[in-house]
């Protein structure tokens, strides 16, 4: 394969208005993915969906007396704590309806362990349990990414994939970050690391 799209969680929680995690922005991302999706310039495109239990341990509500964005301590490290997302089964779980899913090849779900979250789509936040993309894409390949949340679930899957030789960019008007300065740093982060971004225009005209 030339080149594959990996799509991160454009889910109702996060590109909807009235979703519990919305991101700003997050409502406009489907269009730039069917874009995307839809230029040919793909042979595979894979989209990950974050798949909660309603207990898991990335939400504040199941911690006494802490609060979204607060920070606790785990067995694999620190791990910033959410509003309740993405449950299993719910309609914050369903992709963003104006995402043209029919053009995905295969949707990997992530975060399904209530003991460990899941940002990266090719390992959870443990580092150590695979949710077996790494199998397809290890080494060598040409990867682009587009989804939600830049600072967040894009930036450790293209951070990840570049760790495995691939090669990476972040379709960045294709994105939508947790904040605007948590994007920029995570942009800014990935290039140090090696990865690259371009815009939709850029995709769309073959470069």
């Amino acid at each position: 394969m030339s080149r594959s799209l990996i799509v991160i969680d454009v889910q109702n929680d996060f590109a909807d208005p009235k979703g519990s995690l919305y991101c700003a922005g997050g409502e406009n991302v489907a269009k730039g993915v069917n874009q995307l999706a839809a230029s040919g310039e793909y042979d595979l495109i894979v989209a990950t969906q974050d798949w909660h239990p309603s207990n898991h341990v990335s939400f504040a509500s199941v911690h006494k007396g802490k609060k979204p964005f607060e920070t606790i301590a785990l067995n694999y490290g620190a791990q910033t704590l959410w509003t309740d997302h993405c449950i299993a089964e719910s309609w914050g779980a369903e992709f963003y309806p104006a995402l043209d899913t029919f053009r995905f090849n295969f949707i990997v779900r992530k975060g399904a362990n209530p003991k460990i979250d899941s940002y990266s789509a090719f390992v959870e936040n443990d580092k150590i349990t695979r949710t077996g993309l790494e199998r397809l894409f290890n080494g060598g390949y040409d990867l682009d990414f587009a989804g939600i949340a830049t600072d967040v679930c894009v930036y450790n899957s293209a951070i990840d994939a570049l760790k495995l030789g691939n090669r990476v960019r972040v379709i960045t008007d294709a994105c939508a970050g947790v904040t605007n300065d948590g994007a920029k740093k995570a942009i800014e982060a990935l290039k140090n690391a090696g990865g690259s971004t371009a815009m939709i225009a850029e995709v769309l005209r073959g470069k």
